[in-house]
């Protein structure tokens, strides 16, 4: 396993990271005990969850998940660099969610017990608050930091603009700021290198993508199709909507000799700025198949080729758009 740094620290994380989104809601407890414990195997301890993660289960339920493990597997917390997220919704009171100092101090404590942990490595912001001033979060960040709550800060789902002004003003306050920006990135989701990208470079932000495989379409959804395997309605529609692209896109593949969950993952790996593609594995197989990714090189021509089937905006920003 080759390690990659997260952003402009000096901390080292492996360069697929292990979302728990599924924990709880689709995979079973048994299962993502199980799932954890191959994935730290396989060198794979960087994870993700969030404390929302989970709530049509009941708020925090995938934390409680993670917590449980780390209890029943002395040593492994110690192993794992691990991330979580603030903001959603984690009570029916004005000041359970967002990022007031109020709620970011209780939702850290509530996160802590239920990880069974005295520690966040990467406490992330879920979205941007547009009510609540950059003065207020970072106040509350720091003290975290200070107390030793938490290590590192990262955002998630937030445009440049705001990764400039956040880090713009924790430098003003001598505090190290946003380290991550966790954002919605694949082959048919490019956006973010107009200047989300752009900006992660120029304050040494990395760029963790969630959604690689966009849902399952970049997963080979039309080969599922042709061999009778039911996607969800939304997959479904997506491949009508994509089906030129995607013909061209898996026949590449297959020319590859590679799958397309692979080679998309792939694709990220070589991309600016990202240190680590987020995969959400429901299941033993498809984390043992997230892996096979680490082991693809995609060369200049393919590169070329999968910039032609799934065309990004055109650059960065202005040039994309103007000159």
């Amino acid at each position: 396993m080759e390690y990659r740094q997260l952003g402009r620290t000096g901390l080292q994380v492996s360069p697929l990271c292990l979302g728990t989104m599924n924990f709880g809601p689709q995979t079973s407890e048994e299962d993502s005990f199980r799932i954890m414990d191959e994935a730290l195997d396989a060198g794979i301890q960087f994870w993700d969850t969030a404390n929302v993660y989970g709530q049509k289960l009941g708020e925090g339920v995938t934390e409680g998940i993670l917590g449980r493990y780390f209890a029943a597997r002395p040593g492994a917390r110690d192993r794992v660099v691990l991330a979580t997220k603030v903001y959603g919704r984690m009570g029916d009171g004005p000041n359970d969610q967002r990022l007031s100092a109020y709620h970011i101090r209780r939702a850290c404590e509530e996160s802590l017990r239920r990880l069974n942990t005295d520690h966040i490595d990467l406490y992330q912001m879920h979205h941007i608050d547009r009510r609540t001033p950059w003065e207020e979060v970072w106040q509350a960040m720091e003290r975290l930091v200070r107390d030793g709550s938490v290590v590192y800060v990262g955002s998630s789902n937030f445009a440049a603009w705001n990764i400039a002004q956040a880090n713009t003003l924790a430098q003003d306050r001598h505090f190290m700021g946003l380290v991550s920006e966790q954002s919605l990135y694949n082959l048919n989701a490019r956006m973010i290198e107009l200047e989300v990208i752009p900006a992660c470079q120029a304050f040494g932000v990395g760029v963790l993508p969630w959604s690689p495989l966009s849902g399952g379409l970049l997963g080979g959804a039309l080969q599922k199709a042709q061999e009778g395997r039911r996607a969800s309605e939304r997959v479904q529609g997506m491949v009508e909507q994509y089906r030129p692209q995607l013909e061209r896109y898996e026949a590449l593949c297959r020319e590859l000799g590679e799958s397309p969950a692979d080679v998309a993952l792939a694709w990220l790996l070589h991309q600016p700025a990202v240190t680590a593609p987020i995969i959400g594995p429901r299941t033993s197989e498809q984390l043992s198949g997230a892996l096979h990714a680490l082991d693809v090189r995609l060369s200049g021509e393919t590169l070329k080729a999968l910039d032609e089937i799934w065309p990004g905006p055109g650059g960065q920003a202005p040039e994309a758009y103007a000159w």
